[in-house]
């Protein structure tokens, strides 16, 4: 595949997920919070693969850093396997396409996976419940069309789970609160590194997908504790396929 075409393949999610990747670093450690973000944005297919990232002087802006602290971070994530750069006219940096693949996780990883799950539930609750009262309708428009795109790819797990993360980052986007949008996203992050090492049927898909379609009803019609109620069926279900399919849960 040639560069052009790579380019022209390329997407990266909408601006209200990047608001959060591309928001001013305000941590002393500069270059591994930068690090951070944007590792996590491409292992959580908010940038993927394929992608180009925006040139370096609105990283730069974007993100109130030096261009030096960026270029280490560039660095580093390309001898991470996540990122390449292409020289001379039409270069830039891109994300690696495919990914690498994810090692094992560790010891300490699967030791905690419950209390994870136990933080995205606090997490989403709390999303749900202020969506119930401020999304707007052309967010759970948004949200109706990601059920829709996650029906269509029920046989493609990577594209399904694409489409899943941005569907709860846009929950908790439409709950107006910056702080929890970021939260949400790191804990999608850490689900991401459980839920890869467990098999993902069809049927276990499906089902997930029609509760998407239930909690967008019950956030469309104002009613929070509807809303409650299917995060809360929706979680404990991942939290039962963790406990059955992850190893050395």
């Amino acid at each position: 595949m040639s560069h052009d075409q790579t380019a022209a393949g390329a997407q990266i999610a909408g601006d209200g997920p990047l608001d959060v990747v591309f928001a001013p670093v305000r941590s002393q450690t500069a270059f591994e919070e930068t690090v951070d973000r944007l590792g996590t944005a491409i292992r959580l297919g908010l940038v993927v693969p394929g992608a180009q990232l925006p040139p370096e002087r609105e990283l730069c802006t974007r993100l109130g850093i030096a261009r030096s602290t960026l270029r280490q971070a560039l660095i580093a994530l390309t001898e991470s396997g996540l990122l390449y750069a292409v020289r001379g006219r039409g270069g830039g940096t891109f994300v690696v396409d495919p990914l690498p693949i994810r090692p094992e996780p560790s010891i300490e990883v699967l030791a905690s996976w419950r209390d994870v799950c136990s933080m995205r539930l606090a997490i989403e609750l709390g999303a749900a419940a202020l969506a119930a009262g401020r999304a707007e309708p052309t967010m759970l428009d948004a949200l109706s069309a990601l059920v829709e795109r996650m029906d269509d790819v029920l046989d493609d797990y990577d594209t399904y789970r694409q489409a899943d993360v941005r569907f709860h980052i846009g929950l908790a986007e439409a709950a107006g609160s910056p702080r929890l949008l970021a939260a949400m996203t790191e804990i999608q992050e850490e689900m991401s590194a459980l839920i890869l090492h467990i098999p993902h049927p069809i049927e276990v898909l499906a089902h997930s997908n029609e509760q998407h379609a239930q909690l967008v009803a019950a956030v469309r019609a104002g009613d929070a504790a509807r809303a409650l109620d299917v995060v809360a069926d929706h979680l404990h279900g991942t939290e039962h396929v963790l406990a059955g399919l992850l190893p050395g849960a």
